[in-house]
């Protein structure tokens, strides 16, 4: 075989016939120039996507706690469409616990749970007292929380803010307005939009 059908990995050998390469195909391995400069076709360029700033970086995790599983998909698909890494609990032990292992960017809360009746009876947890553990550990401490929830805000508001909440939505949420708080608080830039035609 000849220099020109050879892939330019090491311009020795010829590596054509084992990675199955077609004649007219110019993705990486490229072949050898025919200046013969080996280094020059190893360099494979890097496409754009890979290297915008957005992606390049590791996607933030978010916690979602609440007992709706409505809530938990509905939430979920908005946070992953963002392009947030999400985790989900639907009680205070299992929340307490993610937060601990996957130590996330922010968590979502919701504050009324039912009692934990599939446990024996358990401890009955509410957001408040998923706060108050969250707070106690290492892992969690500063993990930033916002409140979601269809309680009534002039009960839960300032005692949400004074646990150590970072904002309050009321359901139903206004997914717009919690992406425009999450990349606040995470410290994102607002997101585009579109242009008004």
């Amino acid at each position: 075989m000849g220099k020109k059908n050879c892939v330019a990995i090491r311009p020795s050998t010829c590596y054509k016939d084992h990675v199955g390469l077609s004649k007219g195909m110019n993705h990486w391995p490229q072949t050898t120039p025919k200046n013969g400069d080996p280094i020059a076709a190893s360099l494979v360029p890097i496409p754009s996507a890979i290297t915008s700033p957005q992606l390049a970086m590791t996607p933030r995790k978010i916690l979602i706690v609440d007992d709706s599983v409505i809530v938990l998909k509905a939430l979920s698909l908005k946070l992953k469409a963002s392009g947030y890494n999400v985790l989900t609990a639907e009680d205070g032990a299992v929340a307490v616990s993610t937060a601990r292992r996957e130590r996330p960017d922010l968590i979502l809360l919701d504050i009324s749970f039912p009692p934990d009746v599939a446990h024996g009876g358990g401890v009955p947890w509410d957001g408040f007292l998923i706060m108050d553990w969250l707070r106690r550990m290492d892992e969690a401490k500063d993990i930033p929380i916002i409140i979601i929830t269809s309680g009534d805000p002039e009960k839960l508001k300032a005692r949400s803010m004074a646990a150590g909440a970072v904002a309050f939505f009321q359901k139903p949420i206004n997914n717009d307005e919690l992406l425009v708080a999450i990349q606040r608080i995470l410290g994102e830039g607002a997101p585009e939009t579109p242009a008004a035609a």
